[in-house]
């Protein structure tokens, strides 16, 4: 059993930063290192979109346009644990955040964590 344990999330003003975290556990004591990790976000009345995503053994990480030079996916393999840097925030990444582990890199999250509320006020 796999689970993905979120934090950082909060409240904060327009143009400053939150630093999400995701710490991915294997219950059973076994370890577990998904190909690929991501981080989505839901607003409300709007669908699940995915902002940035990373495969664990390197490459080019993936950002969703509407946060390309914002944020920053980031992974520490020593602590099994993956980032999400966010800056210049803005009223529209108000969201529920979301890690999610994709173990082959296919396309199927296997795992969601529970979500981190962040919210940006104008």
């Amino acid at each position: 059993q796999v689970q993905l344990v979120e934090s950082g999330g909060g409240s904060v003003q327009a143009g400053g930063s939150l630093r999400l975290s995701c710490a991915i556990i294997a219950t059973n004591g076994d370890h577990y290192t998904p190909y690929c990790m991501g981080w989505f976000r839901q607003a409300p009345g709007k669908e699940r979109e995915r902002v940035a995503g990373i495969y664990i053994t390197g490459g080019s990480p993936f950002y969703a346009d509407s946060v390309k030079g914002r944020f920053t996916i980031s992974q520490d393999n020593a602590k099994n644990s993956v980032y999400l840097e966010m800056n210049s925030l803005k009223p529209e990444d108000t969201a529920m955040y979301y890690c999610a582990a994709d173990t082959f890199c296919n396309g199927d999250q296997d795992y969601w964590g529970q979500g981190t509320q962040v919210t940006v006020s104008s």
